[in-house]
């Protein structure tokens, strides 16, 4: 515990590059009784049928069965909206008033909570659920999805009336969700891969919050940090693979608990700038 308290001191001391980043996943919305992609209560189970995240949760997937991942999609939107941030994500809004523009957050999470808790500078690599985009992109504009369509509960079908609002304004050709897929790949028009990749550099320290770093830009993002010689502290109950890949980095720093508790260690520490 000593030295990690030293490396949050080394590290939110530096001043050319003074932000603070947070990276966050799955792990914090755990609490608020949101499962987790792939662990045994993962939320990739739709009915009768069982999929793969790797296969349900594909472009390819989509494109054969756009109704079905529709209807899931209003699935997931009901869980989110049943669910209430929880103590970390709302110890995440005091931390981010104590460092004001040294503050940022960038999220793997589409749940929206973030942003329920009351925070303002928050970063969506993997999409949300309020947006959808034509989904042989006619166009780069992005639409709300209408609320005037209810959640769903599991096997709760939409109706034909519903679909209609679901396909694109302009070309008339399904809409999809404004989230990345498996089978996609990162960009800065819909998932900010440049903004971020220049947050990680300038970043004194990058905190992993709840994230297994199984994708390829949350990595890229904890690389970036150490290249240009930021700390990196990853905080999870276990380890993970930004273990396998980082372990050996002199600036990388593991927590094995709970994201509450880092963040009670943090807030203090801060507190002492």
């Amino acid at each position: 515990m000593k030295e990690l308290k030293e490396a949050i001191q080394k590290a939110i001391s530096i001043q050319k590059r003074n932000n603070i980043t947070f990276l966050t996943g799955a792990g914090i919305s755990s609490a608020s009784g949101i499962p987790t992609y792939r662990g045994a209560d993962g939320i990739w189970i739709k009915g009768t049928k069982h999929y793969k995240p790797e296969s349900f949760g594909t472009f390819e997937h989509f494109s054969k069965n756009a109704d079905e991942v529709w209807q899931y999609t209003f699935f997931r939107k009901k869980m989110f909206a049943n669910a209430n941030p929880n103590e970390a994500h709302y110890k995440l809004v005091d931390i981010e008033k104590k460092l004001q523009d040294r503050f940022h957050l960038i999220t793997q999470n589409i749940d929206n909570l973030h942003q329920r808790s009351g925070l303002d500078t928050v970063y969506e690599i993997h999409g949300n659920l309020r947006e959808m985009r034509c989904s042989v992109e006619c166009s780069k504009d992005i639409y709300e999805i209408p609320k005037s369509i209810p959640l769903k509960a599991i096997d709760e079908d939409l109706t034909h009336d519903e679909k209609k609002l679901l396909v694109c304004p302009k070309c008339g050709e399904d809409t999809r969700p404004n989230i990345l897929w498996f089978d996609e790949f990162y960009n800065e028009r819909n998932f900010k891969l440049h903004t971020t990749l220049k947050i990680a550099k300038n970043s004194g320290l990058l905190i992993v919050l709840g994230s297994s770093g199984a994708t390829n830009l949350p990595n890229r993002l904890v690389e970036q940090t150490i290249k240009y010689g930021g700390y990196v502290i990853d905080v999870n109950l276990e380890d993970n693979s930004f273990t396998d890949n980082f372990k050996d980095k002199k600036r990388f720093y593991s927590y094995r608990g709970t994201i509450l508790d880092f963040l009670n260690i943090l807030e203090e520490e801060i507190s002492l700038i």
